[in-house]
């Protein structure tokens, strides 16, 4: 499969963080001819399992998604809500959800509240019932809503929510088709809770025990206009080779022989360097006695919103580079 039809798939599954069961079910079928096995730890962590030799490898790709979990329904039939990682109350006014089973509705603002002071108390959503009874038929307090926004194609640019981490996720699956034979023990996880701690890749890194660990997810672009300048990456000018964002600075060993190996693939690639935010890399390397840390990372627009921005060729470089690190002959 492309990229965008892997992240098409794996969009249409409902994936919360917490509830990640129908991504970590398609990512499965998707993975197991490339693969010796494939366990599900207690949390729901997806562990793809390559046999070999050498130095363990954990490269990690978050499953997880953003979302709106129902607090409260009133005698209307709306729906207030709470956040599921981290969402922007300007974001979301106008956007169409759904749940996991298969209600849709539409997030909006109430009475006359003016933009600038819009916070989620002053957000809800509307599933079209006629009243609280209705409603409850519809949805349950607990439920989770995602985005339901569309994914396209325009140029080389890939349109689509949730493209962190579902672009990740599917860098991962193209770069275990390429890999073929490596010295190395290669373990592809795919992680639960990021979104909310990067809980799953805590637990899974703790139960491999990997020797290196590149966490792949996307990081911000900085080609916006009148951008702040806050990170260092740019959608379209490769894979972003991460030096430091708020979880981790990555090992200067990991880095090196990263940038070593685009260049020697000419594998286009750029260092990326975040002020905010963090990856599954930030709950790696603490694992244990600690681990070499890295990460592979795709510059995107409008993270967090319900329609994201990357570019498939940084995508594509990003899974070479995937597979060239799982084919690398580490010390």
């Amino acid at each position: 499969m492309e990229l965008f039809d892997i992240v098409k798939a794996l969009n249409a599954c409902h994936g919360p963080s917490g509830d990640e069961g129908e991504v970590a079910a398609a990512i499965r079928a998707m993975a197991e001819p490339w693969v010796d096995e494939i366990t599900t730890d207690p949390l729901g962590s997806l562990i793809c399992h390559k046999k070999g030799s050498g130095k363990k490898v954990m490269f990690a790709a978050h499953m997880d998604s953003i979302g709106m979990i129902v607090t409260h329904i009133d005698e209307k039939g709306f729906l207030r809500f709470g956040q599921v990682g981290g969402l922007s109350p300007h974001d979301l006014p106008g956007t169409p959800v759904r749940f996991k089973n298969g209600t849709r509705g539409v997030v909006a603002v109430q009475g006359k509240v003016e933009p600038k002071d819009w916070k989620l108390e002053h957000l809800y959503i509307d599933v079209g019932a006629r009243d609280e009874t209705q409603a409850r038929a519809m949805v349950q307090v607990g439920d989770i809503a995602v985005y339901d926004t569309p994914a396209f194609v325009s140029g080389s640019t890939l349109f689509s929510p949730y493209l962190d981490d579902r672009i990740a996720c599917a860098i991962l699956l193209k770069a275990m088709e390429q890999v073929g034979e490596s010295p190395n023990d290669l373990y592809f996880v795919f992680t639960v809770q990021e979104e909310v701690g990067l809980r799953g890749a805590r637990t899974a890194a703790y139960g491999i025990d990997p020797d290196y660990g590149i966490a792949v997810d996307v990081t911000d672009s900085d080609d916006i206009p009148d951008a702040p300048h806050e990170c260092s990456s740019a959608a379209g000018k490769g894979a972003a080779i991460k030096v430091m964002d708020s979880s981790v600075i990555c090992h200067p060993k990991v880095v090196k022989r990263l940038e070593a190996l685009a260049q020697a693939r000419e594998i286009p690639y750029q260092r990326d360097i975040l002020r905010f935010g963090g990856t599954d890399a930030g709950a790696i390397h603490q694992s244990r006695a600690g681990v070499y840390t890295g990460g592979i990372s795709v510059a995107t627009r409008y993270v967090h919103t319900p329609m994201e921005a990357a570019d498939l060729d940084d995508a594509q470089a990003c899974a070479a580079l995937v597979a060239a690190f799982a084919r690398d002959s580490l010390d």
